[in-house]
């Protein structure tokens, strides 16, 4: 799903998107127990930061709104679930999803394979 505002856009069309698809996966689903998504602390630039928070805030805020419990994971954590190697890069996390199974399209769906994996073998981080 691609959220990047069109040419003559304003910037706030990439949340409304990105709300606009929360709520159509509520609405597919039989019901979202938690989310769990992927916690970065560091980012390329500051335009990356900036995005990555204006997505946090709405991801948040939509949990909020519809009472759903919501945890960040940190990278190093999914990575070192996924490969055994907390800085394992992006090729390694792939080829581990891969042998789980799965035919990841590219790193980030590898990464939400390998959240999804983690949430499901650790019951979100209890064990």
């Amino acid at each position: 799903m691609a959220f990047r505002p069109g040419r003559y856009e304003g910037g706030g069309m990439r949340y409304l998107r990105f709300r606009s698809w929360l709520d159509h996966l509520l609405g597919g689903s039989k019901g979202i127990a938690t989310i769990h998504f992927e916690e970065v602390r560091r980012h390329a630039g500051t335009d990356a930061a900036h995005i990555y928070g204006g997505f946090l805030a709405h991801l948040t805020a939509w949990c909020d709104l519809k009472h759903l419990p919501y945890q960040g994971v940190p990278v190093g954590t999914i990575k070192r679930h996924a490969t055994g190697k907390g800085n394992a890069g992006k090729d390694a996390v792939i080829a581990a999803m891969r042998a789980r199974g799965f035919n990841p399209e590219d790193d980030n769906e590898a990464d939400a394979l390998a959240i999804l994996s983690w949430a499901i073998d650790t019951d979100g981080g209890m064990r």
